[in-house]
């Protein structure tokens, strides 16, 4: 990072132990009396020093950390802790208030010229909230080395709640701008001083505040966005005002009441569950840009109407299949054509690129190690809209983010070949293969590309509560797409379920909370935070995120749920009509895991109880409790080279309702053994049942074991259809 750095923090610990910050209650103000001697300083201290941050300094000033503390932001930024600043110069700020003038906004390009002292007050807080970035206790502050890649964004919000975007120089790497609106200067850059860096800003970092609703409406009336076409659907679709949903004001009312409370340490992990500040919505839109449409129509974006949009999907037959579509002008009919389309296109969660598809411990992967995806990773979301599921996928063969691509893989179960070449090790094969008298063309399972707005030319702009993502292919689900999804296993992390975890930064962070205990979030049980979990009292619902923790989840993070708990959670549709199987990813390694109860149907309302009790203390090998270890007959064995001995062994366990964990990630952040190899991993078969497409399904986990220290862990579902899980031709894959 920098060749003093280790004197750096050496010399930044012994003036944090010469510094007393006190922020204890509300109101309480920082302690300045205790100042650091050496030579080193605090942020506040070197932009002080500068002429040309004079006027940044005095904002910072006058800025209260918060409505609820008289601290100021200088304050803040003289005391201990982990800051990022993009620090705007004199001049950054005035060219922000000449733009301010020119739109109108002002009546003259300086601070006389603001109307009120509501709007003065508003820019203030613009120009310095969007600056900083408080990456916490735990976390350090961001130097250019630790940036996130071309347009992700960074793993912290800054002090005005937002994700800050990182762009980089398309001819010229070292030419880096945060949010496409602020140059860092190349000379002034990675200032490293005693509580962070200060990185030098050619101009103000002011994300718009308008909603994803707002920017349809804009666009579907400016031919230059990019995305007029797609604007004026989603207008005839009637989803403008939905897709300006934003945050939850009776959640900020109780939060800042104090009315919801966060839960106690948990038992075992020892640390208190933080419940999130805020409750967000957010919105991911994949869309078709206009010069996609121009070339599919040979005219205008502006000049095509929606009704030749309706009659080309008419006309195309891919939404044939699907019973009840409907082809009249109803657009905000769920099954109107249009409607059906559109809404595929839609996730009712923002998702930065960096976390379309989560890299963090599949085998052969290492965080930070900056060498790219290893194995396919994939997730699946539900679409807004008819209930389907919209896959994202990433290898190192794909050379970027895909929806809906199915290649081929090396996924047999005898990893090297003749030559001893590994000929299984999960990576593409470079074929895309089709379902047998499908009438699909193999460049139809390749998927779609979601492309970087470099490459697509679009509007890049920062939307308060969504983001979207350029395509320049025709995003269907088509029944090419649901057969050969449901030919496959589905696999979906419990996060995916609960777009709440997304749109609020919980769900793997890549860094430490910036509130509160670094690793425990908690969901409460008086008031709906995630909508489509059902918490029922006595339930003590906990996030673990388990970030460079070494645990052994798919992710590395997992649900763990004490106390007498109870609780529904709606499962994504299948996409396809068949029997499956639903199965559980399970952890025994705990000597306080509990047992459930679990129940199963679409009718939340009436479910069906689906077997015995789920005993989440039986392992492969022994059962584990709090004061013994008993062997268990699960039938457990590793690997061998003998292939036919290990399908014996599966059949064992299966019959038991048991299966091994998965080949596709490993336990110690993806640089360990993979966690098929440990006993107490396991898969349990919940159920097998005949399920319909366009509809979710609910399951309920109710405890069956007296105390309040039991866990439960929840970790990730899989969907299997019957013809991989009984393939009398080929067995399902080890991954």
């Amino acid at each position: 990072m920098h060749g003093n750095y280790q004197l750096f923090q050496m010399k930044r610990f012994f003036w944090a132990i010469a510094v007393l910050v006190a922020l204890v209650g509300c109101t309480e103000e920082i302690d300045m009396s205790a100042r650091y001697v050496f030579q080193e300083k605090t942020i506040s201290e070197y932009l002080e020093g500068k002429d040309y941050y004079s006027e940044y300094v005095r904002l910072l000033g006058e800025m209260p950390v918060s409505p609820m503390t008289t601290t100021t932001l200088k304050q803040l930024l003289s005391a201990r802790g982990h800051y990022t600043v993009f620090a705007p110069t004199n001049e950054a700020i005035q060219i922000y208030l000449d733009s301010l003038f020119r739109r109108g906004i002002i009546t003259e390009p300086s601070w006389e010229g603001f109307k009120n002292e509501e709007d003065l007050d508003s820019i203030k807080k613009v120009i310095v909230y969007n600056s900083i970035m408080d990456s916490g206790d735990n976390q350090e502050a961001y130097t250019v080395a630790d940036f996130p890649k071309h347009e992700y964004e960074f793993g912290q919000a800054n002090m005005y709640d937002r994700k800050l975007r990182v762009y980089y120089g398309k001819n010229d790497p070292d030419s880096i701008s945060i949010n496409d609106q602020a140059l860092l200067s190349k000379d002034n850059r990675d200032i490293p001083l005693i509580n962070g860096f200060v990185h030098q800003v050619g101009g103000v970092i002011a994300p718009s505040n308008d909603r994803m609703g707002d920017f349809i409406y804009q666009w579907s009336r400016n031919t230059g966005s990019g995305y007029n076409v797609m604007s004026r659907l989603l207008m005839a679709c009637g989803l403008a005002d939905a897709l300006n949903e934003y945050r939850d004001e009776e959640w900020e009312r109780l939060y800042q009441g104090g009315i919801v409370k966060d839960l106690p340490k948990h038992s075992s992990v020892g640390q208190a569950g933080t419940i999130p500040e805020h409750r967000y919505s957010g919105f991911t839109l994949f869309a078709e840009t206009d010069r996609f449409w121009e070339e599919k129509f040979g005219k205008p974006a502006k000049e095509i109407t929606v009704s030749e949009i309706c009659e080309f999907l008419h006309g195309t037959g891919l939404f044939d299949y699907i019973p009840g579509t409907l082809y009249d002008e109803d657009y905000t009919n769920q099954m109107n054509v249009l409607n059906q389309f559109v809404t595929y296109h839609l996730l009712p969660q923002r998702i930065g690129r960096e976390k379309l598809v989560i890299h963090y411990n599949e085998t052969g992967y290492s965080v930070g190690s900056n060498k790219g995806p290893t194995i396919p990773i994939m997730d699946y979301y539900q679409t807004m809209g008819l209930p389907r599921i919209l896959k994202t996928y990433e290898s190192r063969e794909s050379d970027g983010i895909y929806l809906n691509r199915f290649p081929k893989l090396r996924n047999g179960r005898g990893q090297f070949g003749p030559t001893r070449e590994n000929i299984n090790d999960y990576h593409e094969s470079g074929e895309f293969p089709v379902l047998k008298g499908s009438g699909t063309r193999p460049e139809e399972n390749e998927g779609i590309r979601v492309l970087t707005y470099t490459e697509s030319g679009t509007d890049n702009t920062i939307i308060a509560n969504g983001i979207v993502y350029p395509i320049e292919d025709l995003l269907v689900c088509t029944e090419n797409v649901c057969n050969t999804m449901s030919s496959q296993r589905i696999r979906f992390d419990a996060c995916c379920t609960m777009p709440e975890m997304m749109n609020n930064d919980i769900r793997q962070t890549r860094a430490y909370y910036t509130y509160g205990a670094p690793n425990v979030r908690a969901i409460p049980t008086n008031y709906p935070y995630i909508k489509d979990v059902e918490i029922r009292e006595g339930t003590m619902f906990y996030y673990l995120q388990g970030y460079m923790s070494g645990y052994h989840n798919l992710q590395g993070d997992e649900f763990n749920i004490i106390g007498q708990y109870d609780f529904t959670m709606k499962l994504p549709p299948v996409p396809r009509a068949g029997q499956y199987e639903v199965r559980f990813g399970v952890a025994t390694g705990s000597r306080v895991r509990s047992m459930a109860q679990v129940y199963f149907g679409a009718d939340r309302n009436n479910m069906y109880v689906t077997g015995i009790p789920m005993d989440l203390r039986l392992g492969g090998l022994e059962m584990r409790m709090p004061d013994s270890t008993v062997p268990s007959n699960v039938g457990w064995e590793a690997d061998t080279d003998d292939e036919e001995y290990n399908d014996r062994v599966t059949k064992t366990m299966r019959t038991k309702g048991f299966m091994k964990a998965p080949y596709a990630w490993c336990n110690a952040n993806g640089t360990g053994s993979p966690v098929r190899t440990f006993h107490y991993m396991s898969r349990r078969i919940i159920i097998s049942t005949f399920l319909q497409p366009y509809q979710n399904y609910y399951i309920r986990f109710k405890s069956v074991l007296e105390g309040q220290t039991y866990e439960f862990y929840m970790d990730y579902f899989e969907y299997v259809p019957k013809e991989v899980y009984d393939n009398p031709e080929e067995s399902e894959d080890i991954w």
